[in-house]
Parts: C-alpha cells; sequence; structure tokens
C-alpha cells in the first residue's frame, strides 16, 4: 500500500504561483508513475499532468489547459512529486489530488492506483 500526503495548497492571488507537493511511502516510489488530479466545486475530477517513472524517461503530460503554466516534476530520492501552478486563474480552485501508478506511465485516472487526500487551492481573482 502507498500512502500520499499531499501539502503546499493555500490561497493565492490570480496571477500568482503556488506550488504543490506530494510525499509518498513506499521503497518503490522511482517505479511508479505520478500524477496530479484536481476537482473544482460541483465537476468531476480531472487530469492535470503526471510524470512517468525513470524507465519511460519521466516523461511529462499535461491537460492543454495547464501547459504552460504548470509544471510536474519529481524527486525520487525524496519520495516526493511537485507541481509548480503559475499564472494561477480563479477556474484553477481545487482540490488537488496526488496520485500514483504502478504502471510506471499513465496518465488516465483509472491508471492510478493510489490517491491522497487533496490539499485545497484558493486562487482570488
Amino acid at each position: 500500500q502507498v500512502q500520499l500526503e499531499e501539502s503546499g495548497g493555500g490561497l493565492v492571488q490570480a496571477g500568482g504561483s503556488l506550488r504543490v507537493s506530494c510525499a509518498a511511502s513506499g521503497r518503490t516510489f522511482s517505479s511508479y508513475a505520478m500524477g496530479w488530479f484536481r476537482q473544482a466545486p460541483g465537476k468531476d475530477r480531472e487530469f492535470v499532468a503526471a510524470i512517468a517513472a525513470i524507465r519511460w524517461s519521466a516523461n511529462t503530460y499535461y491537460a492543454d489547459s495547464m501547459k504552460g503554466r504548470f509544471t510536474i516534476s519529481r524527486d525520487n530520492a525524496k519520495n516526493t512529486v511537485y507541481l509548480q501552478m503559475n499564472s494561477l486563474k480563479p477556474e484553477d480552485t481545487a482540490v488537488y489530488y496526488c496520485a500514483a501508478s504502478r504502471y510506471g506511465s499513465a496518465a488516465q485516472e483509472q491508471e492510478f492506483d493510489y490517491w491522497g487526500q487533496g490539499t485545497q487551492v484558493t486562487v482570488s481573482s
């Protein structure tokens, strides 16, 4: 069982930046694909970004609306994945969830096996 814990959420002004983190348990972190999803009020959870395991060259994947604004990265030595969010917009307000996939390369929600509890990101106008 992999446990994930997000942190770093909070309130930020539109146009600002925020970095959320996800700390993962387990010794096989480097073999997992890691992803970020978000769920805004009244909406379904949506894919934000993912980063593959080293076997897949840690390739990154982004939802179109996040490209150029969000950056996912990982530090395998620290069992941590990050999401750097820039140029934030009010519509980015959501609970951001960290997820891990044992498949090593994943971007679809059903491919992710483990989920954190989420961290709230609120972007004010």
